[in-house]
């Protein structure tokens, strides 16, 4: 904490010299740019609607055709095997415009380049996932320690493709400020190459640090790569960003950059948080690069965030992952395997537990998150300890929860006092009575905003990552994370959790009473979920 508050008030000192001058500059190069492109999709979205409406009423054979057609996508909508709370939103937007509401969905979902992109983003994962197991797998004694684990563990290995490794050693990392020393100190150790993907960049003091030694690294050499969504980063990096750090040595892209069109594409952002140190070391979780999620200034008072480092096998899997995204984004090849680091020598690191690293794209079939939540919950025998910054979720979730706390599981969910977005939080606060009716505890954070995505259980599975417990991130995003199974992380994450407690103020059914208006926008609030 001395570092950091000794970097704050250097930069800080920095920083009011030239406040006065960079905001004219930062204000027309970040808010004006970006408005306008937001104006030109509305724009756009308006005159659509408009020659929609036109044309059905000039014409009632085109009218009865988009309705006909309307009720045709309705049905097809109605018989998907896929997330039925979306479903539900468009078949709803259909019959309040039965004249253009099927055509809208049809634009929507079936365009070109969602069409590539998909392609694409499937192709690279289909063509690289062999690569993960060029570390050794550990499977056979991992199902050997754990056997309750077996159908989860084998999930992600058989299924989704992510090896299991034992040679790992895993430290469980909070809060961000926590986090930031540790990265701080094995980024100077890079001697290879350095790569890091984040979904918000924003100057400071967290940003300004790891950007000096990145800079020192890429003129020792070291290969050093930037990936950021370009939403994430909408209002916090100008748009010529890539070329400033492409300027001072530092490879990047920027992913799906944001651009004037209706596209359904423009929903998938790059969520992860990954940093890589030359294969061997990796860090995730999910503290961004700013100033909030050290707590070098309150935004929303104390922010509680959560991270995990791994040294050794399983630091290759992330590795892959960074790779995976930077083929999607460079749409260069790229032999992957020139980066794996033991080569000539193996890992010798033990460690003293499992980890399974895995990552979650919204362009295939799987929906990988929202699985490793479900099977840690329906795993659960004694307890099941969740952080959460948001608590909007399917069916399918509410009822894993609902049922274990019923079987006498001890299920406790914390979620944020201080909100960052109100809408979503008013719509996390609806989930409350139902779910504490059927026996589970829930706490808000007290001190502050809890942005930790934890799930711990039974002192022997883990999962740290990426993932809120949100539409969004289970079904839009790219995500990732890691589960772990025993060792002392798992242990270390269930004391923070406990200890978190004691800054937070239990829920009971009484605090959950509202009056008619916030029950009627809980219920409007919930219907729109899928989209928030």
């Amino acid at each position: 904490m001395k570092k950091l508050q000794e970097r704050h008030d250097i930069f800080m000192g920095k920083h009011n010299e030239k406040k006065h001058k960079m905001h004219k500059k930062w204000f027309r190069a970040r808010y004006l740019q970006r408005m306008f492109v937001i104006f030109t999709l509305l724009l756009q979205i308006t005159i659509i609607f408009y020659l929609l409406y036109s044309s059905s009423k000039a014409s009632e054979i085109v009218s009865v055709m988009l309705s006909f057609i309307s009720i045709i996508v309705a049905v097809l909508i109605a018989a998907k095997q896929d997330n039925e709370a979306l479903c539900l939103l468009w078949i709803m937007w259909i019959l309040a415009f039965p004249v253009f509401g099927g055509l809208m969905y049809l634009m929507f979902h079936f365009q070109s380049s969602t069409k590539s992109f998909r392609k694409m983003s499937n192709t690279i994962e289909n063509d690289t996932r062999p690569l993960f197991f060029m570390s050794e797998s550990s499977i056979e004694k991992a199902l050997s320690d754990f056997p309750e684990q077996a159908s989860a563990i084998r999930y992600l290995e058989k299924s989704a493709g992510f090896p299991i490794y034992s040679g790992t050693q895993t430290t469980y990392l909070s809060p961000g400020e926590v986090k930031f020393e540790y990265m701080l100190e094995e980024l100077k150790k890079a001697e290879n190459y350095i790569f890091m993907e984040y979904f918000i960049i924003q100057e400071g003091i967290m940003w300004n640090s790891i950007l000096d030694i990145l800079k020192e690294k890429s003129k020792q050499g070291v290969d050093v790569r930037l990936l950021y969504d370009d939403i994430g980063c909408f209002l916090t990096l100008p748009k010529d960003f890539p070329e400033q750090m492409r300027s001072l040595g530092i490879k990047c892209y920027v992913f799906n950059p944001f651009r004037p069109f209706w596209v359904s594409e423009q929903n998938n952002r790059d969520h992860r948080k990954i940093a890589v140190i030359d294969g061997k070391v990796a860090f995730t979780g999910g503290i961004n690069l700013a100033d909030e999620y050290i707590n070098a200034y309150e935004k929303y008072g104390h922010w509680k965030d959560a991270s995990v480092m791994v040294r050794g096998d399983a630091a290759w899997s992330f590795t892959v992952f960074f790779l995976q995204m930077w083929a999607l984004c460079s749409k260069e090849a790229e032999d992957f395997s020139k980066f794996y680091p033991w080569k000539d020598e193996k890992c010798s690191i033990s460690g003293d537990g499992y980890v399974q690293p895995y990552s979650d794209s919204p362009l295939d079939s799987e929906n990988v998150g929202e699985h490793v939540y479900l099977q840690i919950i329906d795993g659960a025998k004694k307890y099941l300890y969740i952080n959460t910054p948001y608590l909007v979720i399917n069916e399918s979730l509410v009822t894993s929860l609902k049922l274990a706390a019923k079987s006498g599981v001890d299920v406790r969910i914390v979620t944020p006092y201080k909100w960052d977005k109100l809408i979503v939080h008013i719509t996390t606060q609806s989930y409350y009575k139902e779910l504490i009716s059927a026996g589970v505890q829930i706490y808000e954070y007290s001190s502050g905003f809890i942005h930790s995505k934890t799930f711990v259980s039974d002192d022997s599975v883990a999962t740290v990552g990426t993932t809120n417990l949100d539409f969004r991130s289970l079904y839009m995003h790219f995500e990732c994370g890691i589960r772990i199974s025993g060792g002392t992380a798992v242990s270390e994450i269930k004391k923070d959790f406990l200890n978190t407690l004691e800054n937070c103020k239990k829920i009971t059914e009484e605090d959950c009473r509202c009056n008619f208006f916030i029950a009627f926008l809980q219920k409007i609030f919930r219907i729109f979920a899928p989209i928030m």
